[in-house]
Order: C-alpha cells, then sequence, then structure tokens
C-alpha cells in the first residue's frame, strides 16, 4: 500500500450531518487539546521524534540490505531525505503514535508537529523558523527556555523553547559536525557557520552555567549594497561616494566598531568595490564574508584535533597569503598577533588591504593594534609599532550601534602619519546626535568637517575623481 494511502486512514477528520439528513455514526468524545507546554512535559514530541529515527533507520537499513552499489544507495537515501517525501512519512508517524496514545490534537496543532519534527530531522530543531525569518538579525539561545532574536536592532524574547539541554547539545552538533568541528568538555566552546553562512558560536557547561548557549549572526541571502546603508541612514551619499573612492584607488581601511555594530556589513560593502579583474585573498576564522567578485579565494582557520595539535592561526592564514600572489588580503577580524603580519602586508606592497577591529574609537583602534601587535610575541619598541601602523593604515571607519539600535558609520578618520610619538588622526567625516524623536529614535546628522584629506592626490593618480564640494562644511 502507498504511503499516501496509509496516510489516508490516519485520524480522520470528524464529520457532522447536514440538516435534514440522518445523523452519521456517534463521534468518539473528543478530548481537549493538550497545551504546548504539556506536549513538552508529556515528552509526547520526543517519542514521536524517537519514533521517526527508528523508522528512518529501518527504512534506509532495508534499501540497503539490498547489495546494491553504494552511490544507488546514497541517491535512494537522498530521495529519501526530500522534505515532500518525509511530510508523508512523519504525518503518518504522528498520526499513529496520536490514536495510540489516545491524544486527540486538531489539525492545526497537529500540522504544528509534523512542521516540528521535518525541522527536528531536515533543520535545526526549534531555532530553524527563526533562521528563515527574513526580519530576523541574530539568533541567541541561552539555554533551553530562552531564546532571543535581535529585529530591528531589539532584542525580543521570542515563544521558541528547547526541551532540555540535551537537545540543544543535539542541535549546536548538528551545526558544528559538518564542517569538522567538535566540541564537548574538553573544548567546550567552538566557532562555526551555518551552510547559508551565518556565523555561529557555540558554549557549552562547565563554562556556560546556565547551559548550552548558542549566538547566530545571521546574514541575508542578498549581500546589503551601499544604497541599501545609504537608505537605512548608516551614512551620507557623500560618505559611500568617498569610501568607494578610497577602495578603487588602493587605500588600506580597517573598520573599528564594537560587538553588533554592522562591521563585517560594511567590509562587505566595501569589499563590493574591489574591480572585478583583482585577485583576492579573504582570511576569516568562520567564513562569513559574501563577496561577489569572480576571483575570491576563501581561507579559514582550523581548530587543533583532540589531541591539541593540528591548529591553524589567523597568522599562519595571513602569512600564507601573502605567497598567493593577492591584489588584495581581506582579514575578517584582527584580534591578536596576525595584526602584525597585516601591517608587514601593507607596509610592503599589498595596498588595497581591508580589515575590521573591535575599538570604540579611530583612537582606540591605533591602540588596539598595539596591543595586538605585541601579542605577536615581537620585543619591538612602541613607537617602532605606532611607524608601522602610521604608514600602513590610510583609513579607519568607526561603525557605531546607537541606543535606539540603529547602526551608523560615525566617523571616517584618515589617518597622516606621526607626530613627535603620537599617530595624528583627523575626522573627515563625523555624525553629530542632536537627540531623540517621540519614539525614541536617534535624531542626528552626518557632517563634513571641512578638511580635504591628503590622501586626495592618491586618488586623482587613480584617475577618481570626487566632486569638488564633497568636503565642504555644511
Amino acid at each position: 500500500m502507498s504511503l499516501m494511502k496509509r496516510l489516508g486512514k490516519v485520524a480522520p477528520a470528524p464529520v457532522t450531518g447536514k440538516k435534514g439528513e440522518a445523523a452519521p455514526e456517534p463521534p468518539v468524545p473528543e478530548k481537549t487539546p493538550p497545551a504546548e507546554e504539556e506536549l513538552f512535559q508529556t515528552g509526547l514530541k520526543s517519542r514521536i521524534l524517537q519514533q521517526i529515527i527508528e523508522d528512518l533507520e529501518t527504512e534506509l537499513a532495508r534499501k540497503d540490505a539490498k547489495g546494491k552499489e553504494k552511490e544507488a544507495a546514497e541517491a535512494k537515501r537522498q530521495e529519501f531525505m526530500q522534505r515532500e517525501t518525509l511530510t508523508v512519512r512523519v504525518d503518518e508517524i504522528v498520526g499513529k503514535i496520536l490514536e495510540a496514545e489516545g491524544t486527540f490534537v486538531p489539525a492545526a496543532g497537529r500540522q504544528k508537529i509534523v512542521e516540528e519534527m521535518l525541522d527536528e530531522v531536515l533543520g535545526f530543531g526549534p531555532i530553524q523558523p527563526l533562521l528563515d525569518d527574513p526580519t530576523v538579525s541574530e539568533v541567541m539561545v541561552n539555554g533551553p527556555h530562552k531564546v532571543y532574536v535581535e529585529r530591528k536592532g531589539k532584542l525580543v524574547l521570542s515563544k521558541v523553547r528547547f526541551r532540555d539541554h540535551e537537545h540543544v547539545m543535539h542541535v549546536i552538533e548538528k551545526i558544528v559536525a559538518p564542517i569538522g568541528r567538535r566540541i564537548d568538555e574538553s573544548m567546550p566552546m567552538v566557532d562555526a557557520r551555518l551552510p547559508d553562512g551565518s556565523r555561529v558560536n557555540a558554549i557549552i557547561p562547565p563554562l556556560a552555567l546556565t547551559g548550552p548557549t548558542i549566538t547566530i549572526r545571521k546574514f541575508s541571502k542578498d549581500p546589503l549594497q551601499v544604497a541599501d546603508l545609504v537608505r537605512f541612514g548608516s551614512l551620507s551619499p557623500e560618505m559611500a561616494k568617498l569610501l568607494e573612492a578610497c577602495v578603487r584607488s588602493r587605500l588600506n581601511v580597517v573598520v573599528s566598531g564594537g560587538t553588533g555594530s554592522g562591521k563585517t556589513t560594511t567590509l562587505n560593502v566595501l569589499s563590493s568595490f574591489i574591480p572585478d579583474d583583482e585577485r583576492i585573498v579573504t582570511i576569516e576564522d568562520a567564513a562569513e564574508l559574501q563577496l561577489r567578485q569572480e576571483h575570491v579565494i576563501t581561507l579559514e582557520t582550523r581548530p587543533a584535533n583532540i589531541e591539541g595539535k593540528g591548529a591553524i592561526t589567523m597568522r599562519d592564514l595571513v602569512k600564507n597569503s601573502l605567497r598567493m600572489r593577492p591584489d588584495r588580503i581581506v582579514v575578517g577580524e584582527v584580534r591578536s598577533g596576525e595584526a602584525l603580519d597585516m601591517l608587514q602586508a601593507m607596509n610592503t606592497g599589498h595596498d588595497g588591504s581591508l580589515t575590521t577591529g573591535h575599538a570604540n574609537t579611530p583612537r582606540d583602534m591605533l591602540a588596539r593594534l598595539e596591543t595586538m601587535v605585541l601579542m605577536a610575541g615581537m620585543d619591538l619598541p612602541v613607537r617602532a609599532i605606532r611607524e608601522q601602523t602610521a604608514s600602513a593604515i590610510d583609513l579607519i571607519v568607526q561603525q557605531s550601534r546607537l541606543k535606539d539600535g540603529s547602526r551608523k558609520i560615525t566617523h571616517i578618520t584618515e589617518v597622516l602619519g606621526m607626530e613627535g610619538d603620537t599617530i595624528v588622526l583627523q575626522d573627515i567625516f563625523v555624525f553629530e546626535q542632536t537627540g531623540l524623536d517621540e519614539n525614541k529614535r536617534v535624531v542626528g546628522q552626518f557632517k563634513a568637517t571641512g578638511i580635504r584629506p591628503k590622501f586626495m592626490s592618491r586618488l586623482e593618480v587613480a584617475n577618481i575623481n570626487l566632486p569638488a564640494d564633497i568636503f565642504a562644511r555644511r
């Protein structure tokens, strides 16, 4: 008998007679539909999921036991795991278990259970609907019963729940296993990525006292363009023109900002200005940049194996990238000793490099770079580090997340060089906040400081001409 025919015999809908017709057989008294929390408490969904897993394993084993070629068996497995096929099978299993346990669930509730079971088998469990929701930018699982999301820059507690700590651990394993990473008591935190490129961080007990914790930074399938950032109010059209000119004329740019300020989004936008005929090497802890150019080589770090060996660090990749004949080096984020290698690359002919770093102001970014260079283990005088930094970096783009959740470029700052023992900076554009409106949204404006940057001669050599009044104070 086909699955569809068998499905038709499961949990038939109640029938009522029409006026003037003979009444149908008395229906079985309906039971009160169990609440969502009750379904969790009784473990009904756990039993349904366990039955689905056993059923699938039996089916796959039966298909594999016929002695067919491995490729043919894998093809059947892939066919079997298609959502349409699984939907029929899962709906059948749900119906059988509900009938066996004498539990009544209305059609809408039953459909919801089927969808949840499909998310468990094919997706990432309870958080799959959040990952599919285009309005959600971040998902934060703080243990099994607190799942927060970020929408439009604001954190909101969602209705999503996991069954228990083991359920969260199962989802973490499902995320990290396909990319060859592991998480256990000996290595209780991990950086990973989802198939769509979203960035994932997971940390588990004993480090996370409230239970396994997952933080997912989602990225849109269509990367934001500079016009989108202008429309969102993240920068002005004049600032956009300047940044595009700086990238095309091969200035070295650092995007600075706090956690969640939008540094990676801005780096993606800046990278989109790189000409298509250049060879780009990207280096990241977890690959998340979305470059649209054809000639892009993506490098990703590797953690140590279970024996504590085989780790490949950012610094290793930066060094190796110099042997790959790059026109541009794009480092997702400098955090440690790789800053020294990045600065040396910028100073030795690899102009047009881009990177990000954590800092609250452009001046703080320079101080952070000094600290990171010292972390490389090189016993260098502070003045030598500052000279290296001042000659390597041309521009600092400061990104900030404001109190209303909006993200803006608050400073575009030129690095002029050294004066005594101090690196000299000058702001070209700044964002001035003037207050809050009635909806508590930040009110302000982007302003040019009226200073013409010294790197304008490099733009002119590259045959890039900006409007004469772009830097005029308004």
